[in-house]
């Protein structure tokens, strides 16, 4: 494992995956919607060997394994060995023959290839090194292969994260990644929210044929408002300032969650809290 991806390995590995694993429901339901839609336009033929960047849960690695059939191979991967076990439970249980799990870091580690095609659906953006984990994904894709990611794009078009981050700022002393020895996730969710930085990016990777495609849709961030607030204060940036203020955080909750029950009731259906969310399809091409 590379040592500048430790710190955010461990934290995907312990309180990160415990998160996730609590709002799971919240996740698999509200991310499927912008990879459904990325899926009907990548259509991955049946027979082709496709990589899932940042598997998670493994539910789209799941998708993928049913697109390519039997004569096809959807390999996830995931740094953090714990979903990767959980990945590996539901494929067992949901008697997916053609779905294999691996634990590696994409920055530098063997990805088992060559690959058909890559996807990543929001598994490129907590890098510590970014510009590594292409040029490390392009050499795992066969001549012609095709990576497509799905990122966050700019803040201010996913409120469900933005404006539950800027209410946290003003009640939460900010703590910076540098100045404390608790686990974080890294960059985080809107580092590639770019266009002209992730094309820089990608082809000083090597890759050509670099497109984007705007895609929005509500997702659903909690049955209720009380869960809408929990799932903002355990998770996304709001959630990290939270927990990387350590005491001075977990005093200010209350002041927390009142704020965040008057920005997050705006959002609120007669089926739950949903919110706008906005991303970049992103697809790169390794040369022929």
């Amino acid at each position: 494992m590379d040592d500048s991806n430790r710190v955010i390995v461990e934290a995907w590995n312990t309180v990160l995956y415990d998160k996730f694993c609590r709002f799971k429901h919240l996740l698999v339901e509200g991310l499927s919607q912008h990879s459904e839609a990325a899926f009907e336009r990548c259509r991955y033929p049946q027979g082709a060997r496709v990589l899932d960047v940042g598997c998670g849960f493994g539910d789209s690695t799941l998708r993928i394994a049913a697109r390519v059939g039997p004569a096809g191979e959807a390999v996830g991967v995931d740094c953090a060995e714990n979903f990767i076990r959980a990945a590996e439970t539901q494929a067992r249980k949901d008697g997916v023959d053609n779905a294999r799990f691996i634990v590696a870091d994409v920055q530098s580690g063997d990805l088992r290839g060559p690959y058909d095609h890559a996807f990543a659906r929001f598994g490129t953006m907590f890098f510590e090194m970014p510009g590594a984990a292409m040029r490390n994904l392009r050499k795992a894709l066969k001549p012609g292969g095709t990576l497509t990611q799905i990122v966050w794009r700019r803040r201010e078009e996913n409120p469900w994260l933005h404006e539950a981050e800027l209410r946290v700022r003003e009640i939460v002393p900010v703590v910076s990644q540098e100045e404390t020895d608790q686990v974080h996730c890294g960059p985080g969710p809107f580092s590639m929210a770019g266009p002209d930085m992730v094309s820089t990016m990608l082809h000083g990777a090597g890759f050509e044929c670099i497109t984007f495609e705007r895609y929005d849709c509500d997702i659903c961030i909690g049955g209720d408002v009380d869960e809408a607030i929990e799932f903002a204060m355990a998770l996304g940036p709001a959630g990290e300032i939270i927990r990387l203020a350590g005491e001075e955080g977990a005093k200010r909750k209350p002041q927390v969650i009142a704020a965040l029950r008057e920005t997050l009731t705006t959002f609120a259906r007669v089926d739950g809290i949903w919110a706008p969310s906005s991303t970049w399809f992103i697809t790169a091409t390794n040369p022929a």
